[in-house]
């Protein structure tokens, strides 16, 4: 059976968001101010926005920003966030599936998904956006890069136990990946180049932005981490959401008596699709 979107995806998750997702590398705005040649004068669109971790940086770059979510709860925390930024005249939210666009936006020079195509029809959505830029307009796919070692060696404290928080997530929710009221049992699908090439964008320019830093999180902070995700959020544990969590604090307690953890910021992985021109 094929996975369908579904409401619940990330229900009760935004309030955790802020302070459990990692950042993207501190490079990334003064990266896409150089290579989108933005001075403040175009518009930006942010699909599958959640909290505005993207929009809120990017919107000084031009002259409106829109975000798009279909989670209310992750437009309340994007409003929120614009408005301690000083950009909540800049930025605009609707309530939108990428599957509803173009929704009447009018046209961008940019569209930005950050780790956020993976949840849509991604070849219907790729003609549609693309209909929806300029001549010469952007689409940038932003994610964490796969693969680079996370763990700070020689640092005060321990590791974030991922491996051992994975396990136990399992053993509430079963061995399949969920996602909202479904099971991913394959994971988020790939393959972003061929359904971007096909619906007519240009082959992409890559750039990596390093992240490195290491960081100190706290317990708390890796609880609320673990409710950030689609396949925790905290619905889906029901009756037994107290018992995951007193569980998890004990797995952490165990890993570090202190409370303290290391880790090491994720880079950004960048790609920058040029639009070639009239649908």
């Amino acid at each position: 059976m094929t996975w369908e979107w579904d409401e619940t995806l990330f229900a009760g998750a935004a309030e955790h968001y802020e302070r459990g997702r990692l950042p993207y590398a501190p490079g990334l705005v003064p990266l896409l101010a150089q290579e989108l040649s933005a001075d403040g004068r175009g518009r930006l669109l942010d699909v599958g926005c959640g909290p505005g971790t993207v929009t809120v940086p990017l919107a000084p770059l031009f002259h409106e920003a829109v975000g798009v979510d279909p989670d209310p709860g992750m437009l309340r925390a994007a409003e929120r966030r614009a408005a301690a930024a000083g950009v909540a005249r800049r930025v605009r939210w609707a309530r939108l599936r990428a599957e509803e666009l173009p929704a009447g936006l009018g046209l961008f020079d940019t569209v930005v998904f950050a780790q956020s195509f993976h949840w849509t029809d991604r070849a219907r959505v790729a003609r549609t956006v693309r209909a929806m830029l300029r001549p010469g307009g952007t689409l940038v796919h932003l994610a964490d890069l796969k693969g680079e070692r996370r763990t700070a060696g020689g640092a005060a404290y321990p590791a974030v136990p991922h491996e051992s928080i994975t396990a136990l997530v399992k053993e509430y929710l079963g061995p399949v990946r969920r996602a909202g009221r479904g099971l991913l049992p394959q994971g988020t699908p790939g393959g972003e180049a061929r359904i971007l090439a096909e619906a007519g964008f240009l082959d992409p320019e890559r750039r990596v932005v390093p992240g490195g830093a290491v960081l100190e999180r706290t317990a708390d902070d890796v609880v609320v981490w673990t409710f950030s995700h689609s396949f925790a959020a905290p619905h889906l544990f029901g009756a037994r959401l107290d018992s995951f969590e007193a569980e998890l604090r004990g797995l952490l307690a165990e890993v570090s008596p202190t409370g303290c953890f290391a880790e090491r910021a994720p880079s950004t992985e960048v790609f920058i699709w040029r639009n070639s021109g009239p649908v």
